[in-house]
């Protein structure tokens, strides 16, 4: 008999959601009532929608329960730790208990993930027990050459999963191929779209795969250093990257003549990011890195020929470094079979907004967004109506409802209009105003916005005050056309990546929901009723009890009735506070 296993998510999502109370409660009960069972940790399997999660493994098998506060971790104990009996309606995943919730992981394939939520991120040896380490022991037993492991990264087909999505492999050849003293390895952890935890939840959950992934990035382009530049913003992600280098250069897989590769020499510091969004992009990363402020330069040269301290530098995201260790150990060819057929293996999206089940998922390239949506995320929230989905974060765009058969890779993506990104998916229904939408990722922009290129700093800033404009009711004839204007003059005279794509929210939004913003614009309305100055509200006199409950609600006195009265709204005090409507129990409140 196998001793039973509690297992507590411990990632960010889980620990917000009350998962280190729940911890507590297990281990409390289990020293107060001498229990004999083993308490571990482990970070978030993606089902952050039902957070916090607790697996519980038995002689029975293995049961995976969700939302589990203190008080149904002493229910769990007490009936299927002490008494060998599972509760169902509290299990989200087991084969011996299916559940609704169980949808959210068919149809995922997980690479990037495959240890996220299966492993103590802290503990190295539960890593080398699923693998770690071994796709750098097999370069090293079998002498293989840094062109040949090139050569396995091209033949899989990876692509960079942070932006553009340009060749891994290739990416790394540039770098070999320049001749330098010294060599840099970068992993970009510098995430900052609104709405993607993508590479925080890998660097939380797995962060020796991001480390073999830098060594191998290392040993194939000759590299003697690598920098890991993570935001301050990701504490938990920071602390266990450090005990991960800890252990790492404990066990010698970190230092001189690794695994006994004479004359491969590699270590790896992390650099804390201030947070600004345009670190995001390569070259404004290596001039942080560098104790300067963080902003692009032109190119040529690239990173590749000159980056940081002017030394051939190849910068990959955390997503893209943790596929290679799957790659090299199990051969380009398992990666290649997955995917399209210029778009290899899968993608870690982040699924956000009005979705149910919101969290991680890892799909193989080619899936349409729509199943995503609806068979992984459960639809939307509330049954409303899909509207569509930004895609890309601000560099992005918004994909229509009646564009949700677009398969995900590079190519169909950006056809639309948005872009793959770093893999954020923020879900919209309809009662999301694309305009508003449009406003927030510009007003977003706008201030990330290093400032060095004009019509970035301030093209920007007047396409954002015309978007507030419009969705405030004083939108003006030509608007349209303004931003239109803005948008190409931004677009081609940005200097980096982030200035090109940051007009690429409104150029989507005016392209597929012109219709919305000629709405705000003439009939100063917001068709999904969410912008508050352009909102009515009105009293239905068949449903009005005369209860005051609105009246007693509204902080400017606008509500005129007495008790058992029909009261009535004076639409010049109303300030669309949008209390009556909130206090109404009776659905009398009306929205136009």
């Amino acid at each position: 008999m196998k001793k039973t296993k509690v297992i507590v998510g411990l990632g960010s999502c889980g620990i917000a959601a009350g998962a280190g109370k729940t911890y507590q409660e297990f281990d409390r009960i289990r020293k107060a009532d001498r229990l004999d069972f083993e308490l571990r940790k482990t970070s978030c399997v993606g089902m952050c929608f039902r957070e916090p999660l607790v697996e519980i493994i038995d002689d029975s098998g293995s049961y995976l329960y969700g939302q589990v506060d203190p008080s149904k971790a002493d229910e769990i104990i007490e009936k299927h730790i002490k008494n060998f009996s599972p509760i169902p309606e509290y299990i989200v995943q087991s084969e011996k208990y299916p559940s609704a919730d169980e949808s959210f992981f068919e149809g995922q394939v997980k690479i990037a993930l495959r240890n996220c939520g299966y492993m103590d991120p802290e503990n190295i040896e539960e890593y080398e027990a699923r693998s770690g380490y071994a796709a750098i022991r097999k370069i090293a037993g079998n002498h293989l050459s840094p062109e040949t492991v090139i050569q396995m990264v091209i033949d899989s087909g990876l692509r960079g999963r942070g932006g553009g999505g340009f060749q891994t492999g290739l990416k790394w050849k540039f770098a070999r191929n320049y001749d330098a003293p010294q060599k840099y390895v970068i992993c970009n952890a510098d995430e900052g779209d609104p709405g993607a935890f993508m590479d925080r939840s890998i660097l939380e959950g797995d962060p020796h795969s991001v480390l073999e992934g830098m060594i191998l990035c290392g040993y194939s382009i000759g590299a003697s250093e690598g920098y890991i530049y993570c935001r301050a913003e990701y504490p938990l992600a920071i602390k266990r990257l450090n005990i991960a280098l800890d252990q790492a250069r404990t066990k010698g897989y970190l230092g001189k003549d690794l695994f006994g590769i004479r004359g491969f020499h590699f270590d790896i510091r992390i650099k804390e990011g201030a947070g600004a969004f345009v670190c995001g992009e390569e070259t404004a990363l290596i001039a942080s890195i560098e104790g300067r402020r963080g902003m692009p330069r032109r190119r040529p040269p690239f990173p590749a020929q000159s980056g940081l301290w002017k030394s051939p530098t190849n910068i990959n995201n955390v997503e893209t470094l943790v596929n290679i260790p799957w790659i090299i150990f199990n051969g380009p060819e398992a990666y290649a079979r997955l995917g399209t057929e210029k778009s290899k293996g899968t993608k870690v999206f982040a699924l956000t907004g009005k979705i149910k089940h919101g969290g991680l998922v890892e799909v193989p390239m080619g899936i349409t967004i729509k199943d995503i949506i609806y068979k992984l995320g459960g639809g939307i929230q509330g049954d409303k109506k899909f509207k569509a989905v930004q895609l890309g974060g601000p560099s992005g765009g918004c994909v229509p409802e009646y564009l949700s058969h677009t398969i995900v890779d590079y190519d169909s993506v950006t056809a639309t209009g948005a872009i793959m990104g770093s893999g954020g998916m923020v879900v919209m229904d309809e009662t999301t105003c694309v305009v508003d939408i449009a406003r927030f990722f510009l007003d977003f922009t706008q201030k990330e916005s290093c400032g060095k290129c004009t019509f970035c700093r301030i093209g920007t800033k007047r396409m954002l005050e015309i978007l507030t404009r419009i969705t405030e009711g004083e939108g003006q004839e030509g608007d349209i056309e303004l931003l239109e204007e803005l948008a190409q003059n931004i677009k081609d005279s940005s200097l980096c990546g982030l200035g090109q794509t940051a007009p690429n929210p409104v150029l989507t939004t005016l392209k597929y929901f012109r219709d919305e913003y000629e709405a705000h614009i003439r009939d100063k309305k917001c068709p999904a009723l969410s912008c508050k100055k352009l909102l009515t509200y009105q009293v239905d006199p068949e449903k009005c009890t005369g209860c005051m409950s609105c009246t007693k609600g509204c902080p400017v006195d606008a509500i005129e009735g007495g008790k058992r009265e029909t009261h009535f709204i004076h639409q010049d005090i109303c300030i669309q506070c949008g209390v009556c409507f909130t206090r109404c129990k009776f659905g009398a409140i009306q929205i136009s």
